[in-house]
């Protein structure tokens, strides 16, 4: 979570990184839609969680106003303190996240997918650092993902995978092997 101004700079540097957009100082004005999504992300999130004074509140305001106009222009619906640092979203289309849902640090998503609730409020993913989410992932329910997971496109996740650095695939998702040839 951003509390404060270099917590608010490591994170739009790792999320540059992240993005592959390293050489460049800015997003350029046309084109880098995901990045500037991803900046008013971070932004709001740094004054959302800032003590709030007049001047925060103006800040918070504006880049409220700006992350709901460029996620309905880009079919992402990603709330603020959900993500770590180094988040990809690797194209804009149908992108939903929970709210409550905690997702760790490098995540690399696609469009088409949707982390949510289960039966209950309150239960939904946490999500370890390292993790791809392929086109088209359902999570959903009060499970835990391990570090380093890779979920197949279309898998439906509902239930806890542990073991770090596995992938799985299907619906219901379950884990694979590699094939040695």
């Amino acid at each position: 979570m951003i509390k404060n101004k270099q917590d608010l700079i490591y994170y739009l540097k790792e999320d540059q990184r992240a993005l592959g957009n390293l050489e460049k100082k800015r997003p350029k004005l046309f084109g880098d839609e995901i990045w500037k999504f991803q900046i008013c992300l971070r932004k709001l999130e740094y004054y959302s969680n800032k003590k709030q004074d007049l001047y925060t509140k103006v800040f918070k305001t504006y880049y409220k106003y700006l992350h709901h106009k460029k996620g309905i222009m880009l079919g992402l619906s990603v709330p603020i303190n959900v993500f770590d640092s180094g988040l990809r979203i690797n194209h804009y289309g149908y992108l939903v996240v929970n709210k409550h849902a905690k997702i760790g640090k490098n995540c690399d998503i696609h469009q088409g997918v949707n982390i949510g609730q289960g039966n209950n409020y309150g239960d939904v993913p946490v999500i370890g650092d390292n993790v791809w989410i392929a086109p088209g992932v359902k999570i959903f329910g009060k499970i835990k993902i391990a570090d380093g997971i890779k979920m197949g496109a279309n898998s439906v996740v509902n239930k806890d995978y542990l073991e770090p650095n596995k992938t799985i695939v299907g619906a219901p998702a379950k884990y694979i092997e590699k094939e040695n040839k």
